[in-house]
């Protein structure tokens, strides 16, 4: 395969994870932390574990927010992780109201379980495996070749999003909530799991995505 994937550090990733699951299949990834060195690259994953508002920040100041819209726009593939899949929506409310890439309409909310009888023992973050429930689309079944329907998925946060067109959602997850847990819409996809955690079936996705990446 020997592609090259531009494994993006704006300071808030488990970038070593990311770079060795990409390895492992088969992909050449190399760090970058600048914006103009991303048009190398015709696929990147942008990764993230932290707080949305300070890289949403960040991402605005070194400029990468408007480069990686520039770089979708272009149609060439890019994969969120975690809170790098959160930043593709419009709006995170995290320790306030932050705008996010916008590269999927939507926002990103805290789980909240405290009027919720059924789920009000369910601990936040929400960390361990998890099922999900895949989407019927065209780029939900690109993302999700190999996968069935039901299978678990590694997941650590507290917040989840909800993109407005939920044709845009390539599956759901149920914790208290049913919550879109990765996207896939044309060249922008993204999980809020995480695939690099998530042994095979998390491997068989990035080389869905790698696939992809012309």
């Amino acid at each position: 395969m020997n592609k090259k994937i531009a494994v993006i550090d704006y300071g808030f990733g488990n970038i070593k994870s990311v770079v060795n699951a990409l390895k492992y299949c088969g992909a050449k990834p190399e760090v970058i932390g600048l914006p103009h060195e991303l048009s190398e690259f015709n696929g990147a994953v942008l990764p993230g574990v932290g707080s949305f508002g300070p890289a949403a920040d960040f991402l605005k100041i070194s400029g990468f927010d408007k480069t990686l819209c520039e770089y979708t726009g272009s149609g060439k593939m890019l994969f969120g992780i975690c809170l790098g899949f959160q930043l593709f929506f419009t709006k995170g409310y995290e320790n306030g109201e932050h705008d996010g890439l916008n590269l999927i309409a939507g926002s990103v909310k805290k789980f909240s379980f405290e009027n919720d009888r059924k789920s009000e023992f369910l601990k936040i973050p929400h960390m361990g495996w998890n099922s999900l429930e895949l989407s019927k689309t065209l780029d939900a079944q690109k993302m999700f070749k190999g996968i069935k329907d039901g299978e678990t998925f590694y997941f650590v946060h507290s917040y989840y999003a909800q993109p407005e067109n939920k044709e845009q959602a390539s599956s759901f997850c149920n914790y208290g909530v049913k919550f879109c847990s990765s996207v896939a819409y044309k060249n922008i996809w993204g999980s809020q799991f995480h695939p690099e955690k998530s042994g095979d079936k998390g491997l068989i996705i990035l080389n869905n995505f790698i696939n992809e990446v012309k």
